[in-house]
């Protein structure tokens, strides 16, 4: 393992949809990824608790990909926790997941997500999208310094 900072906390249960994104975004930019498998695990991962107590609190993620439908701790409450922390909330957040109902479109915006990508059936498109949002998030947006 490097001690290059992580670029990208990728938050996901389903050990088919985990190595398909980590499969596309290595293949779209080169970056360092830490996984967290449920939405404790993320929360003590960004807070510096449990497991990542030891961790750097001032180095955090360049981008959150979260899913919504997590164990423990569901991806809103995730998001939420995120974005009433001073520290957290400039992080760009993209939810990637399954549900497509409107409600969890809607409550993702109004907890401050940048994003909210339904996962595609189609395991080509799946690929092509989280790769593209690797790029855009990484290499082209500009986040404040």
């Amino acid at each position: 393992m490097t001690d290059a900072p992580v670029e990208i906390l990728l938050v996901e249960d389903d050990p088919l949809d985990l190595q398909m994104t980590l499969r596309a975004l290595e293949a779209g930019t080169p970056s360092r990824i830490e996984v967290a498998r449920d939405g404790e695990e993320a929360l003590d991962f960004l807070f510096c608790r449990g497991a990542y107590i030891n961790r750097p609190p001032d180095i955090l993620p360049k981008l959150v990909l979260l899913d919504l439908k997590l164990p423990k701790v569901d991806g809103l409450q995730v998001l939420q926790e995120m974005k009433a922390d001073p520290r957290c909330r400039s992080i760009p957040v993209v939810v990637l997941t399954s549900s497509g109902e409107q409600r969890d479109v809607v409550d993702s915006y109004n907890l401050g997500v940048n994003s909210y990508i339904q996962k595609p059936v189609d395991i080509g498109e799946f690929r092509q999208i989280v790769k593209t949002l690797g790029v855009y998030w990484l290499a082209i947006n500009r986040p404040p310094a």
